[in-house]
């Protein structure tokens, strides 16, 4: 059996940026925290766990610590969570991917300019929520054809639309098109970071050639997921798994080209293991 590996597969530069950080805190001495999990991979949260380091899941949570180190991920936080961090005297470790802190200028200086924010995203997405809370106007976030087409406010207003860095390419230029084709005065700002155009391209490519797919990352990694549905439209025989526990192919005798990509949050050594056993067992 040939296997293809992406070459983006794997930490993305600004998880790996935060992963380390908080590695780098361990011996401190320091109680270690991260808002939320550091990264959208249970194996890593668990190890991290397991050396001390607890996860705060709220804003709630945050205001009731009072001493301690507080690691910001690679999504991001609101404006609002770095005030409260100051305000409890934590310590602050700011690991927001570089990609995502301009995000965040972006909006709040065209914001500030009164211009209405739209963020072509997920919902709910930690990212999202965090580029949401540094606009000084209410922000919007839109995920589908639907939303988009169904979008109002007032033509006159000058809407500024920037990305989850993450989301799928081609449908933000989708949805884009759909703002500029209903006359509303868009200045658009392209923030989807390059390494998830890479991984996506490449994703594609890979999948378009192979006999089956394997893409690998967490459950709750949107990045992952994005990929996934990207190979599914090029490959029937698609697999997500997060571990090579979770792998169960089942492949026609007459394949022979298995391709594999992971997403920015999967450890390369989960990578390596899913690579060799399937170079080895089929």
């Amino acid at each position: 059996m040939e296997v293809v590996l992406a070459k983006s597969a794997g930490f993305c530069f600004g998880v790996k940026r935060a992963v380390e950080k908080v590695y780098d805190q361990l011996g401190t001495g320091r109680k270690i925290y991260t808002y939320g999990p550091i990264i959208h991979n249970e194996e890593v949260v668990k190890d991290l766990e397991k050396r001390g380091v607890k996860v705060i899941d709220n804003k709630e949570e945050l205001g009731r610590l009072k001493e301690g180190t507080l690691v910001i991920r690679s999504h991001g936080v609101s404006r609002d969570i770095y005030e409260l961090i100051e305000k409890n005297g934590l310590t602050c470790v700011d690991a927001t991917c570089p990609f995502v802190k301009r995000i965040h200028q972006i909006v709040d200086k065209e914001s500030a300019k009164g211009k209405q924010i739209v963020i072509i995203g997920n919902a709910g997405h930690p990212e999202v929520e965090g580029i949401r809370g540094w606009s000084n106007t209410s922000a919007d976030v839109i995920g589908s054809k639907k939303e988009a087409q169904d979008y109002r406010a007032d033509r006159k207003e000058s809407l500024c639309i920037v990305s989850q860095t993450t989301f799928n390419y081609n449908k933000f230029q989708e949805l884009v098109e759909i703002f500029q084709k209903r006359g509303y005065n868009v200045n658009v700002v392209n923030t989807i970071c390059n390494a998830t155009e890479e991984r996506q391209t490449q994703a594609r490519d890979i999948a378009a050639r192979v006999d089956a797919m394997i893409v690998i990352g967490g459950r709750h990694s949107s990045n992952t997921r994005k990929l996934y549905e990207i190979c599914c439209e090029k490959c029937e025989a698609t697999y997500f798994i997060q571990t090579l526990e979770d792998l169960h192919l089942e492949l026609p005798k007459t394949a022979a080209l298995v391709g594999i990509t992971a997403g920015a949050s999967t450890p390369n050594n989960i990578i390596e293991e899913v690579q060799n056993y399937v170079r080895i067992n089929f």
